[in-house]
């Protein structure tokens, strides 16, 4: 039985957990965008397992601020960008919207890109029209959006996370990685510069700051709905419970799908020539583990490129709304965002150069989502009771610290000369 506690606040009963999952699983999806592979098949083809610890270290802090983000949401009934928004001056506001929004556009960029190369290996559609596709069907994605229906679009989310899982972990069953190198990779250890700047990069994808800003408005809007009171202790409590299960549930996935990207380049793609951009990679594991391998592989980076997007754009428009405190319809913002991506696919770049770069940009923006959730996580005068306990908020200091050096240990080696 269900106990009404006020206005659109539900208690959870115990054995019903399962029912509270799926927030953690939309923010899930933007760590298994097209970024993530460009950045992981890149790293395991040209340096095999030598990067697994980057992925490893990126998805225990990925958890970790998942949970924040979504513990804050609960707690506070507020968005990340909300609670920004209330605590900076007018100018300070517009200045941190313009760097997250940044953010925000280079992982459209990375996701629209990537769902245009996965159209074009399948179906040989034109780049740009590929991506005109892609933001069409994401549009009708994000008609689903909204607090009255968001089980709906995150079953629709799940849906796609399930097929990007299968089509990019399907080719380990043919070309099982080394256990020996996996444990090899283990162990922290960079090679030159290029190693350095696929480190970030893959950090970038990994840990994606708007992934860390829309988490907290989900997790508000699917257990706090609008114009409800606040849930009392204990049930506030078991929701926290909940949402530690569903982060946990949905980081683990895209973990295991990050890592065995890497696995499977490693493993099959080592060495190889032209393996350096998606599509020749895409041909190399076509040409290595067979055509249906190829196909499914294709498959999960459409699914990937379409689900990304659409959560990307819902993002975007939460980020707007908390700093800015201005609300442009969804759609609009889809169409608005989708004309950077269309004009690079265009002029003729190259795409995959395009999603890693992206994707370096996204590690420059972690630390500006880090910090400010470090503090009002931690702070009991914002969470009261369920603030961070000790040992997360070091964890949590680490991670920035960690995230800022390697920024700049990449700054410096890719700009000072003899670095």
């Amino acid at each position: 039985m269900k106990t009404e506690l006020s206005p659109g606040v539900v208690a959870p009963r115990r054995g019903a957990g399962v029912l509270l999952l799926g927030p953690a699983f939309v923010a899930a999806i933007a760590y298994v965008d097209p970024g993530n592979v460009a950045a992981n098949l890149t790293a395991g083809a040209q340096f095999g397992y030598l990067l697994v610890w980057v992925l490893v270290a990126a998805n225990i802090m990925a958890v970790m601020v998942q949970y924040q983000s979504a513990k804050l949401g609960l707690v506070t009934g507020h968005s990340l960008p909300e609670l920004l928004g209330q605590r900076f001056p007018t100018w300070g506001r517009r200045l941190f919207w313009l760097q997250a929004e940044t953010v925000a556009v280079a992982t459209d960029l990375a996701e629209v890109v990537g769902g245009a190369i996965a159209l074009n290996l399948l179906f040989g559609i034109p780049l740009p029209l590929g991506g005109i596709i892609i933001g069409a069907a994401s549009m009708a994605l994000l008609l689903m959006q909204n607090r009255r229906r968001q089980r709906s679009f995150e079953n629709a989310i799940i849906v796609l996370l399930g097929v990007i899982t299968v089509g990019f972990l399907c080719g380990l069953i043919v070309s099982p990685p080394s256990a020996g190198g996996v444990l090899g990779g283990l162990v922290p250890r960079f090679q030159g510069t290029e190693s350095v700047m696929l480190a970030a990069s893959m950090l970038g994808a990994t840990v994606m700051p708007h992934a860390i800003y829309v988490h907290s408005t989900l997790s508000r809007d699917r257990h706090r709905p609008v114009g409800s009171d606040a849930p009392d202790e204990r049930t506030l409590s078991r929701l926290i419970g909940a949402t530690r299960w569903d982060v946990v549930s949905a980081l683990a996935i895209a973990g295991a799908v990050n890592i065995g990207m890497l696995l499977l380049a490693a493993s099959a793609l080592s060495g190889r020539e032209g393996t350096d951009s998606i599509e020749g990679a895409h041909a190399a594991i076509t040409t290595t583990l067979g055509p249906v391998i190829g196909a499914v592989f294709a498959v999960g980076l459409l699914a990937s490129g379409l689900a990304s997007t659409a959560v990307g754009s819902y993002a975007g428009a939460t980020i707007m709304g908390g700093l800015l405190k201005v609300q442009i319809p969804l759609l609009l913002r889809r169409v608005l965002t989708l004309i950077p991506a269309v004009i690079i696919l265009a002029v003729g770049m190259d795409p995959t150069q395009v999603l890693v770069l992206s994707q370096v940009a996204l590690s420059f923006g972690i630390p500006f989502a880090l910090i400010p959730l470090f503090l009002l996580s931690r702070d009991r005068r914002v969470m009261g009771r369920h603030a961070d306990h000790p040992a997360l908020q070091v964890a949590a200091a680490v991670s920035a610290l960690l995230v800022i050096v390697l920024n700049g240990v990449l700054i410096w080696l890719t700009f000072v000369p003899g670095g």
